[in-house]
């Protein structure tokens, strides 16, 4: 399979900011994007050269229309957890793959997944999703992300960071972690939908080393030209938050992570791979650091002048 030839991907979840990322690379790269949205028109996202869809993630017909005439796949499911909703909207993805003949569907689990089954619905419906759809038969691909760059690119941290040098987050500060870019993703993401004699491996993709809190920091610090300091966010103090955001159901089913994170149950469970998906998919993450130096942080900045 070759990235040379221009691949027709159904990409599930391009309004959200991970399947955005991947649809706007495949877009760069000339491949041809078709995705599913329920959002009006004036609501959906900038996504140059991807073709837009109405439809129902849960609607069946929905899906097949979405995935007819593609060659490829791409799919990250909505903040969704319950386990009833996911596993439906799994079926209709592997059916409709299935009756297309997609020739590689690629799965963003959205997180790591431990390998011990746990209580928490963020891994538990994500590791049901993988199940449908690799018993579903479609060929599989399937990449699990650790925590976004991105997120601390917010009005949550980015005033704190800018101002006053603080980055809070809500995971252990000892627990190591392979912080990656939503651009990182998606170039992982396109090396599994073209890499050959990929199929039915399970990636533990991240960026380029796990970083501790201390450690992230010191990479900020690097990046923005001063001094940071990382400072444990309690995760009940950022689910309270979120929810404002997102409602308390999906902020409850995204906090699960971190507290699950906080309890210590598997402090490596964000780390790095060692090398494995970064030399199986021939990528190459830029340090922390160069991500951050090309942020625009002075949005953020309390200070009417811009920063130098």
């Amino acid at each position: 399979m070759s990235s040379e030839i221009p691949m027709r991907v159904a990409v599930v979840g391009a309004t959200g900011f991970q399947g955005g990322a991947v649809a706007r690379l495949l877009a760069e790269r000339h491949h041809r994007v078709r995705t599913l949205t329920r959002r009006p028109s004036a609501d959906r996202p900038p996504l140059p050269g991807a073709y837009f869809l109405a439809g129902d993630l849960g609607r069946p017909a929905d899906v097949r229309q979405l995935f007819e005439g593609t060659t490829h796949a791409f799919v990250t499911m909505p903040l969704v957890y319950e386990s009833e909703r996911v596993e439906a909207y799994a079926r209709n993805v592997a059916e409709a793959a299935l009756e297309a003949g997609t020739e590689r569907l690629v799965f963003n689990s959205n997180t790591r997944i431990p390998l011990a089954p746990t209580d928490v619905a963020a891994f538990e419906t994500r590791r049901l999703a993988e199940r449908v759809l690799r018993d579903s038969g479609v060929p599989l691909v399937v990449i699990r992300p650790p925590v976004y760059l991105d997120n601390l690119f917010s009005p949550w941290n980015g005033p704190a960071l800018v101002d006053e040098g603080v980055l809070a987050y809500p995971l252990p500060a000892a627990a190591r972690t392979a912080w990656l870019s939503h651009r990182g993703l998606a170039e992982a993401a396109l090396a599994a939908l073209t890499r050959e004699d990929l199929e039915g491996r399970t990636f533990d993709i991240g960026g380029e080393r796990s970083l501790t809190g201390g450690e992230l920091a010191a990479a900020f610090g690097r990046g923005l030209g001063r001094s940071v300091r990382y400072e444990e966010l309690d995760p009940a103090a950022f689910e309270q938050g979120l929810a404002q955001l997102l409602g308390p159901e999906t902020a409850a089913g995204v906090a699960g992570i971190y507290h699950f994170m906080a309890s210590g149950a598997d402090p490596l469970l964000m780390a790095d791979d060692d090398g494995v998906s970064t030399e199986v998919l021939a990528l190459e993450p830029p340090p922390v650091e160069e991500w951050v130096a090309r942020q625009p942080w002075q949005v953020w900045s309390s200070d009417a002048s811009p920063l130098r």
